[in-house]
């Protein structure tokens, strides 16, 4: 199976930024996290992070002719007002979870919002990195 994971802004700042929110692990122990998750199932999983909308736009689009299977995206904070990435995810039709590290009923009011969680078949949030391994296995059980 073959599955993308997408990571928005400041997630490759993992271990840097507000470690009491996000945790101590860094970028790159999330990403040893998915490849031994893929290892374990065998899932072929591409991880694509951007601080920049277009990029991840443009990602999600690509995938719709590559042969993805299915979508996991922390959107970070373009969740709370991107309706472009929100279009973008409405476009494909594989099965799609949006995933949050931290609890984001718990915390800003603009958090609680997301515009892209309607298009997308689950929402994860609150179980720190485990959630990604939580949207693959959603995601593997769809399919």
């Amino acid at each position: 199976m073959k599955l993308l994971v997408i990571n928005g802004p400041n997630l490759n700042f993992l271990g840097i930024r507000e470690k009491s929110v996000y945790g101590n692990q860094d970028y790159q122990y999330l990403l040893d996290l998915i490849a031994k998750k893929g290892e374990e199932t065998g899932c072929d999983i591409t991880v694509f992070q951007s601080n920049h909308e277009g990029a991840i736009i443009d990602r999600i689009q690509e995938a719709y002719f590559d042969g993805t299977q299915g979508i996991v995206i922390n959107p970070g904070a373009y969740t709370h007002y991107s309706y472009a990435i929100r279009d973008a995810l409405a476009s494909i039709t594989v099965p799609k979870v949006e995933i949050h590290i931290s609890d984001i009923t718990k915390r800003e009011e603009f958090r609680k919002i997301s515009v892209t969680a309607p298009v997308c078949d689950k929402q994860i949030y609150g179980q720190g990195l485990n959630g990604y391994l939580q949207a693959i296995d959603f995601i593997r059980n769809k399919n």
